[in-house]
């Protein structure tokens, strides 16, 4: 189901909890959300669309990626950046990884470690910010 975005900063500024199967409706949420503004958007976390789980949903190109409690095991080449986001205005600095190894539940509850560079790994980690309440 397509949600509302969340612009709400204070609810977007609290750390999110984790997963668990029962919340994979939250994916599938996440999934039609992001379709609905793929025109603007390329990833997205489930604070966005107002449920406070480790959730993200990544534009990997030709697929979108739903990654349950994503975490990441390693990170390389540190650069300087900026970043908008669907729930706020304008273009912030931040600082990324070209590369990084992330760990997550799929829709199965499968574990998967997926290596990410370039766009794919600012996006999963601008993602990932959202649910520890990092707002960029």
């Amino acid at each position: 189901m397509v949600k509302q975005i969340v612009r709400d900063i204070f609810f977007l500024g609290q750390p999110s909890e984790p997963a668990t199967k029962a919340d994979i409706q939250v994916g599938k949420d996440l999934q039609d959300t992001l379709q609905a503004n793929r025109e603007r958007c390329v990833g997205m976390a489930a604070n966005m669309i107002g449920v406070k789980k480790n959730i993200i949903i990544v534009n990997m190109g030709f697929i979108d990626v739903v990654m349950f409690n994503p975490v990441i095991v390693s990170k390389y080449d540190m650069y300087e950046t900026e970043e908008g986001c669907l729930s706020l205005d304008g273009v912030r600095k931040t600082t990324r990884y070209q590369e990084i190894e992330v760990e997550y539940y799929d829709f199965n509850w499968k574990k998967q470690r997926q290596k990410l560079s370039g766009w794919t790994a600012q996006i999963c980690q601008h993602e990932m910010d959202h649910l520890s309440g990092k707002i960029i």
